[in-house]
């Protein structure tokens, strides 16, 4: 496939796991690894082993999407596909992938679908009704092997960048998830065309992808996770709806985090005390229009 490159994301990801992925793609793909910070600590063991992936540091944690962005800048070709490090190729993904480029040329991105994972849906709808259909019908595997959709989920995307207006293609306003609902959004907005493939497999791994399960800042990443996960939640109701709707959305979810909070302070309980601390202050600065930087030295 000499028209198409796979851009995968690290940062500081532990050197197993990009392993496994890279060992999942076929050797005839063009990969580039984009490690979100200075130095990426595996480039011999990389090198050594894979002729086909190319590395380059961005310099600092520019988040997903200045990350993936900062990729798909640096690539040529007109397909690339999105991958989180921690996900695991099927055998015939890319033999996939080819099928469907070569049968579907108006495409702006197709997700893949998850193998062995019941839990977390791949795609879905805007709209909450039609969402519930599709999910209903996700689970009972009754869905076309090509569905349009309003979203698919970000650890892996097929881009047809030829339906681009530049290659900046994701809101770095944005840290750290939100970024490909709101790319999905913006692009059926302006009626471009979003699928899922029954054909296009993955396993994702999940929650792996940035930190060793035992490393010291475990916790700083969780806390993290905690902040963004809501600060982009607003910003991304607030961008695409309306101040008042996120307000909506989000005002019970404020007040939940602030009184979970003087709970489990007055209980000793310090790590539900973190969760809806940080949770309380990543939505109280997305509605004070804070920009999204909390990092807790990371």
């Amino acid at each position: 496939m000499k028209n198409f490159t796979v851009v995968v994301l690290t940062y500081q990801t532990p050197k197993n796991i990009i392993l496994d992925c890279l060992s999942s793609i076929d050797k005839d793909i063009k990969v580039l690894i984009v490690e979100n910070s200075e130095i990426f600590n595996h480039k011999d063991a990389i090198s050594s082993k894979f002729t086909n992936v190319e590395i380059l540091c961005t310099g600092k944690n520019l988040g997903y999407g200045g990350g993936n962005n900062f990729g798909i800048e640096a690539t040529k070709t007109d397909y690339i596909l999105i991958l989180n490090p921690d996900v695991i190729c099927s055998k015939d993904l890319f033999s996939n992938i080819k099928d469907v480029i070569k049968e579907n040329r108006d495409f702006s991105i197709i997700g893949c679908q998850y193998l062995h994972d019941e839990i977390f849906m791949p795609a879905g709808f805007f709209d909450k009704e039609k969402n519930k259909k599709f999910t209903e019908s996700f689970r009972k595997d009754k869905i076309n092997e090509l569905t349009e959709v309003d979203w698919v989920t970000g650890c892996s995307m097929l881009l047809n960048i030829k339906k681009f207006d530049n290659k900046k293609i994701f809101d770095e306003n944005f840290f750290l998830y939100f970024e490909e609902f709101d790319l999905c959004k913006s692009l059926k907005d302006k009626g471009e065309k979003i699928y899922s493939s029954k054909k296009l497999k993955i396993h994702h791994l999940g929650f792996k992808s940035s930190f060793d399960e035992n490393s010291s800042f475990k916790k700083s990443i969780n806390r993290i996770r905690e902040w963004h996960w809501m600060w982009s939640s607003f910003y991304f109701y607030k961008k695409n709806f309306s101040f008042l709707y996120a307000i909506n959305k989000m005002i019970g979810k404020l007040i939940t985090a602030g009184f979970k909070t003087l709970f489990y302070s007055l209980t000793f309980n310090e790590e539900e005390k973190e969760k809806y601390k940080y949770r309380f202050l990543g939505i109280y600065s997305s509605m004070l229009n804070k920009p999204s930087s909390f990092r807790d030295n990371i």
